[in-house]
């Protein structure tokens, strides 16, 4: 059995992350945010996973056992909190605005002496002391957190989760869609496949997933388009790997859920 590492303090920093890296599962006892300014990052626990682009942030309890993934080139910011804001027990994707992204940016930046504690500690975590960075003026990083945390209890929780299915029936069509993200079969089909009717496996979307079965397929190809967003694929190949018809539908759909083109979100040579 793997050995979750455990930190007393959730650390703050900047942590730059290669396309592919990331940080194994590990917990800590105060709270954290998650963001990438550059790439994707994504946070997996045992309830599911969770991907935020460039205008969201990732939040992360005191006490839960998770990993992080970066997809891209990504420049993750990370910010250890003893309060809680959000009052939020689960892990959760919030909006980010141009002054809580600049708030976070400008918190996690390297200090005077030219460490973060994102990298101190030399863990696969990046360890730390806990948010606490030597050299800087302590009371304008005290002015400067309680800006933050001001954002952060206004910034909206967006639905960019995909639950973990526990049913075994309901496991296999979610793994068949998890390896074919394009597959436009029918609930009916599918539920065939599974040996399973698809009333029991509608019911079974909403009891266990809290989505129904379009709402979970289109959350999951917007997961899937985030990835190879960041990984460089040209936006008309990644609609079509992910099940759009066209382009402009993809389109459409992603700046709906995101506030922004696929388009902006692929790096720049």
């Amino acid at each position: 059995m793997m050995e979750i590492r455990h930190l007393s303090e959730a650390p703050t920093g900047r942590r730059p992350l290669a396309p592919g890296a990331g940080i194994d599962a590990h917990r800590h006892d105060t709270h954290q945010i998650a963001y990438a300014c550059r790439g994707v990052i994504s946070v997996t626990t045992d309830a599911g996973t969770w991907v935020a682009p460039a205008n969201r942030a990732l939040w992360v309890p005191a006490g839960t056992v998770h990993e992080h993934r970066a997809h891209g080139d990504t420049d993750l910011r990370l910010v250890g909190l003893t309060e809680n804001p959000l009052g939020l027990g689960r892990p959760a994707v919030l909006a980010v605005g141009p002054l809580l992204r600049e708030l976070i940016i400008t918190y996690t930046g390297d200090p005077p002496d030219g460490r973060s504690d994102a990298r101190d500690g030399g863990g696969p975590d990046g360890g730390g002391n806990g948010g606490r960075h030597r050299g800087s003026d302590g009371g304008e990083r005290e002015r400067l957190l309680a800006v933050l945390l001001d954002q952060l209890r206004h910034a909206p929780e967006q639905p960019l989760h995909l639950p973990t299915a526990r049913d075994p029936r309901l496991a296999a069509v979610c793994a068949a869609l998890h390896r074919d993200p394009a597959d436009n079969s029918t609930l009916a089909r599918f539920a065939a496949r599974a040996g399973t009717s698809d009333r029991t496996l509608a019911r079974l979307f909403r009891a266990e997933l809290g989505m129904t079965f379009p709402q979970w397929r289109t959350q999951l190809r917007l997961h899937h388009a985030l990835l190879l967003l960041a990984d460089g694929s040209p936006v008309t190949a990644v609609a079509h790997r992910c099940g759009w018809a066209s382009a402009s539908a993809f389109i459409d759909v992603f700046r709906r859920a995101f506030g922004y083109t696929p388009g902006r979100l692929r790096p720049t040579p």
